[in-house]
């Protein structure tokens, strides 16, 4: 089957197998801060925007992205936000192994995006779960 939707801005068209998830279809497409994890959608290191909201893409039957919009870490390298992002991450010792920071830099960048009023510890610490760090065990 042969799908065709936006990735990172651009328009893009893939074949994919029966059973193939977003994530594959993005790993496929060099897509390398998607990161394969549990693949049941319970750590986070897949996350990745599905019409602006986060999804772990471990779960998301490729079949389901025909039309849509997809954004991985790579398409959002240049945002003023997400640069701020990474930065606080970094100068607050956030960052550790790494493979669990695109998909909290993609889970923060949605929150920031969509919640401008309601940005406390309490709705940052609700934003970032289902995200999990082995190296620090939150």
């Amino acid at each position: 089957m042969i799908i065709e939707f936006e990735l990172n801005g651009r328009t893009v068209s893939r074949e994919i197998e029966p059973g193939a998830t977003l994530l594959t279809v993005l790993r496929d497409s060099a897509q390398f801060s998607v990161k394969l994890g549990c693949e049941t959608g319970d750590c986070g290191a897949c996350t990745v925007l599905l019409d602006g909201q986060p999804v772990n893409s471990c779960v998301v039957p490729a079949g389901r992205i025909q039309g849509q919009m997809i954004t991985t870490l790579e398409g959002l390298l240049d945002d003023p936000l997400m640069l701020k992002l990474q930065r606080a991450l970094v100068d607050c010792g956030a960052v550790q192994c790494g493979y669990c920071s695109p998909g909290m830099l993609i889970s923060l960048f949605a929150h920031f995006t969509h919640e401008s009023e309601n940005l406390d510890e309490d709705s940052l610490r609700h934003a970032l779960t289902g995200n999990l760090c082995r190296c620090t065990g939150m």
